[in-house]
């Protein structure tokens, strides 16, 4: 069996927590230690299963990479889609990659990065149970028990022997009432289990054109360091479709397995409040929060004191950058003020203050019209590009560690307390040969302080 996790999107309706550079799944939403890409790919531990494929966008490569190896997965095949066209061919993807692996029997457990399941042990005897019909050919998903008359959920009618009655769309309040009250109808999950075999072939009969395209680009396959990419040109010519209309309604050969316990998506604040853990007022408080006389809300501080008094049905998220206070039953028009963002030409919605990188990260303190300051970390053995910038100067002082710097024709190291000024225009590098994370500040100035003001020479990041 092998993990395919899918890894594609941005949850923007949790900003501003979830940005374009940093999304939801890789952040620790409802666990202080991993994030949900991480507890996802941990789920799957305690099952007989091979190395996992990760289907994610180049934005994010590094960044789940990184997450990776902080499991101890060191082998795993993390895909990079060119353009995002829905899961469809995310996972023909995945299943082109277990071939090539030469593994086309193998069982392709799909899993969305971004689900929070507790309930391991119920998850497990449902896959086991999947397993017997996906050994069969069969094309299995997973639908949850529902516990509430859910409106943002698509849904399954389950029929005799497992089979796939009906597939139903986001249904209203009413009706997702009867549907409860039936009893015969799951929550669409978004999980699967089927071999790569038959999911390929299944996608060549109801949609050859999906097909025809996705071979087409991963036909020209190349590893770029940990990283599997395909050809651009062919996979944005590839129309754009779910799993489920693409092959699951279509076909002939869907089965469903329901799974009873704990499930949820974490689609939007109001979710992740419904998940977690409250206090004695209804409340959850995460990170330096004062209440007085707050009820039934949500307040998250990443950087901060916040103090709330009085509120009812609240949700506030505080970050370095920005602040979001909505009434919780609002929570799905986060997405307006994302694209509000976007379309003023700013960047809140893209990166944090804290940026993150291959090599470590680096933090805007102060920015002006002509200089900025940034916080830079470099972690251990790690190197920044060779580069250039034709517009802005840059001061460096140490904070701490040992910095290796190129500036122009000279080599240097320089330690706590020491700097170095680079002029426009100078051939330079930073590496960390120490064993300790190396931290410095650094001062730029001059006429544009864009990150694309960059010309690299050599980069072991393949940038």
């Amino acid at each position: 069996m092998i993990p395919v996790i899918l890894s594609g999107g941005v949850g923007s309706r949790l900003w501003p927590l979830s940005r374009e550079h940093y999304p939801k799944q890789c952040l620790p939403l409802t666990d202080k230690e991993f994030s949900l890409l991480q507890n996802t790919v941990k789920r799957t531990n305690s099952l007989d299963v091979a190395d996992p494929i990760i289907v994610c966008n180049e934005d994010h490569r590094f960044l789940i990479a990184q997450q990776l190896q902080n499991l101890g997965v060191a082998k795993s095949s993390i895909i990079l889609e060119p353009v995002g066209r829905n899961t469809a061919p995310a996972i023909a993807l995945a299943a082109l990659e277990a071939q090539y692996r030469n593994q086309d029997e193998a069982l392709l457990l799909v899993l969305p990065a971004d689900h929070v399941i507790r309930d391991v042990h119920a998850f497990e005897a449902a896959i086991l149970h999947a397993a017997e019909f996906a050994k069969e050919d069969k094309l299995v998903t997973f639908g949850v028990t529902p516990t509430r008359p859910e409106t943002g959920y698509g849904y399954i009618r389950s029929g005799e022997n497992n089979d796939v009655a009906e597939f139903v769309e986001k249904p209203d309040l009413a009706t997702a009432q009867t549907y409860l009250d039936s009893g015969r109808y799951l929550w669409n999950s978004g999980m699967f289990l089927f071999n790569a075999k038959t999911y390929l072939e299944e996608l060549k009969s109801f949609r050859g054109d999906i097909f025809e395209s996705v071979c087409a680009a991963f036909k020209q396959r190349n590893q770029d360091i940990d990283f599997v990419r395909v050809d651009e040109k062919s996979f944005s010519e590839c129309p754009e479709d779910s799993i489920d209309f693409a092959v699951m309604e279509p076909t002939r050969k869907a089965k469903v397995v329901p799974y009873s316990g704990d499930w949820s998506d974490i689609g939007a604040w109001d979710a992740l409040y419904d998940y977690s853990d409250k206090d004695e007022s209804g409340n959850v408080l995460i990170g330096d929060v004062m209440s007085e006389g707050a009820k039934n809300s949500f307040v998250r501080s990443e950087s901060r004191l916040v103090a709330v008094v009085g509120v009812d049905n609240l949700v506030v998220v505080e970050t370095a950058d920005a602040v979001l206070i909505m009434n919780k039953d609002q929570s799905q028009d986060v997405k307006k003020i994302v694209k509000r963002i976007h379309a003023e030409g700013r960047e809140e919605h893209m990166f944090h203050t804290t940026v993150h990188r291959p090599w470590g990260s680096y933090q805007t303190v102060d920015l002006g019209d002509r200089h900025q300051v940034k916080r830079i970390m470099v972690k251990p053995g790690e190197k920044l590009s060779v580069q250039m910038h034709h517009h802005r100067a840059e001061h460096w002082v140490v904070v701490s560690g040992t910095a290796k710097v190129q500036n122009g024709d000279k080599e240097i190291l320089l330690t706590e307390n020491e700097s170095t000024y680079i002029p426009v225009g100078v051939v330079h590098a930073l590496e960390n040969p120490g064993k300790i994370p190396l931290e410095l500040v650094e001062v730029q100035s001059g006429s544009y302080l864009g990150e694309d003001d960059i010309v690299r020479f050599s980069d072991r990041y393949g940038r």
